[in-house]
């Protein structure tokens, strides 16, 4: 058997709310991140991701059409996490 892996877990975002115009540097706190760690909200990709430790993860949000809460997700290790409504998108 290998090293074990942790499920990741996304637990808060902050800040936790910006443009639809995308653009906004959020860090996402958790566990269990790995330096392959991927990042969507709102189903879209999160770029400029910087994995900053197990705990953290530094992203770029994406633009969106609408205003609106927006699911966070982070696949890592093959595993996937996801903040139901973590971010909110406002005009």
């Amino acid at each position: 058997s290998g090293p074990s892996v942790s499920n990741p877990r996304v637990t808060s975002i902050s800040p936790a709310s910006g443009s639809t115009t995308g653009g906004n540097t959020v860090t996402i706190t958790g566990t269990g991140f790995s330096s392959d760690a991927t990042v969507t909200v709102g189903g879209a990709a999160a770029t400029g991701v910087q994995v900053t430790g197990t705990t953290s993860i530094s992203v770029t949000t994406p633009a969106r059409a609408s205003a609106g809460q927006a699911d966070v997700t982070v696949t890592t290790g093959g595993r996937t996490s996801t903040l139901a409504n973590g971010f909110t998108f406002v005009a």
